[in-house]
């Protein structure tokens, strides 16, 4: 590890490639199925496995989900989009080379904010947005000298969203991928799988001194399946880097690989540079016109974005920030919340139930929000029973929502009724219950008019307990003190 008096010598400079797996149901450039699972080599076919004489086709659908991503990201989106071919050995794609974008990415610039823990924001810029296909995958049993190659995944469609190198620190960089996942689910046109593949981050990592004009000479960081990863392979790079320099050893611009147990990168190959990948014209593809009518037609489907829902529920909704966030975390939560909201103008009390009881009943289950079985309507009855002083939050929580888990279809005030856990609301019955508790504790009494008021919760938590939960809790505090005092 390089102290800390050392690296602060040095600056960092961090870009990134997202490679986001598309959801469609046929492949890039032929109608072989898009399906992640299935038996390995069977979704292929002729075209997949490049015999002469076949001819690729555009997909439509990965020109909606690419405009969608263009139009969230804030980019510009290009009007004509040509297609190119990637020259390098892949041993997994059967072509030999890779259909890609080159001159005329699909996006071009934009930008996403982000973030960081102690609150503070950044933009980060984007070079460009473009379309490809995915390779197949090698597999490597261990004991075994000889690979296995799975072709399913190849001509699978990708976008690739490249940053400028603006990033400056790893915490930043997991915000950034945290922030595109989430866009690319909110979109639907990704399920942002990192540990499946379906989106997958190589960093580009290089370091300067602080008072230096020119970038230092990069590696790139492949083989990180989680964000936490990301961070952990940027932070290794740097030190690794740094100590370099320091011992005044060079840097040679390599391909490196994570290794998540060791927490380390190593040597994969020497990295190239693109007039080595040798681009030219995709001859098979006729070049795609995006006007703006077809822009139009997809801004129209566009959902809600993360950004957008937090400023509704923060303004509209008088939601902290806080809540705000953690209810955007994820989509199907977040417009569980907001028809929850269309139910009920009890907002707070919304958001405090959505995040604690429900999340955490469908959190231990392992379940989705779609399949909670208490409907929107429901829950907001029943957050209408609390403010309604029918029945106490506790009482809610901890009895009726478990029984209303068993029986969904039941009404919520009948259901309370049932189990008598309305609250008892008659100032006659309840003063009754005070003067006992006080009457049976005397010594208690004495110490709170000698100025211990902290006693009058232990008071109000034997009302509770002898109206069995019952009590009006701010009628029975007024009292308890009106008869205390």
């Amino acid at each position: 590890m390089v102290s800390p008096e050392i690296r602060d010598k040095y600056q960092e400079v961090i870009g990134l490639e997202i490679h986001v797996q598309l959801l469609t149901n046929t492949k890039a450039y032929s109608s072989d199925p898009n399906e992640y699972g299935s038996l390995p080599n069977t979704n292929v076919s002729v075209i997949t496995l490049a015999h002469p004489g076949t001819l690729p086709r555009s997909n439509k659908q990965v020109f909606n989900h690419a405009i969608k991503l263009g139009l969230a990201l804030n980019g510009e989106i290009t009007e004509v989009n040509r297609y190119d071919r990637k020259n390098y050995f892949y041993p997994d794609l059967p072509k030999g080379y890779q259909v890609t974008q080159d001159a005329t990415p699909i996006v071009r610039g934009g930008f996403v904010d982000i973030t960081l823990k102690d609150g503070s924001q950044k933009r980060i810029e984007l070079e460009r947005v473009h379309m490809e296909e995915d390779t197949g995958k090698s597999l490597h049993l261990e004991g075994e000298d000889e690979s296995l190659l799975d072709l399913n995944r190849a001509g699978t469609p990708l976008l690739e969203i490249v940053t400028k190198p603006c990033i400056r620190t790893a915490e930043e960089a997991g915000a950034f991928v945290t922030e595109v996942r989430k866009f690319v689910r909110y979109l639907e046109i990704s399920d942002g799988n990192m540990d499946e593949g379906s989106l997958r981050c190589d960093a580009n990592v290089s370091v300067m001194l602080k008072d230096a004009t020119e970038f230092g000479k990069r590696c790139e960081v492949k083989n990180m399946n989680s964000i936490r990863n990301v961070q952990r392979a940027i932070e290794f790079e740097i030190d690794r880097q740094i100590e370099l320099v320091e011992n005044g050893e060079p840097i040679l611009q390599q391909t490196r690989l994570f290794d998540a147990e060791t927490g380390t990168t190593r040597a994969m190959r020497s990295k190239e540079d693109a007039n080595d990948y040798r681009y030219f014209p995709e001859p098979d593809l006729q070049p795609v016109i995006v006007d703006k009518a077809w822009i139009d037609r997809v801004k129209a489907d566009m959902p809600s974005l993360p950004h957008q829902l937090i400023a509704k529920f923060t303004e509209q909704f008088k939601l902290p920030e806080y809540d705000a966030k953690v209810l955007t975390e994820q989509k199907d939560v977040a417009l569980f919340f907001e028809s929850l909201c269309e139910k009920t103008d009890k907002y707070k009390q919304a958001s405090n139930w959505v995040m604690g009881p429900v999340k955490s009943y469908v959190n231990e289950r392992a379940l989705t929000i779609a399949q909670f079985p208490i409907s929107v309507e429901k829950l907001a009855d029943l957050i209408a029973l609390i403010a309604d002083g029918k029945v106490s939050n506790s009482v809610a929580e901890q009895r009726l929502f478990p029984a209303l888990l068993d029986a969904p279809e039941k009404d919520v005030e009948a259901l309370a009724k049932e189990l008598d856990l309305l609250q008892e609301g008659d100032e006659d019955a309840i003063s009754a219950i005070v003067d006992e508790v006080i009457a049976s504790n005397p010594a208690k009494v004495e110490e709170y008019k000698n100025g211990k008021k902290g006693l009058l919760g232990m008071f109000m938590g034997q009302v509770m307990k002898k109206s069995k939960g019952k009590a009006d809790p701010k009628l029975a505090s007024k009292l308890l003190e009106e008869k205390l005092n």
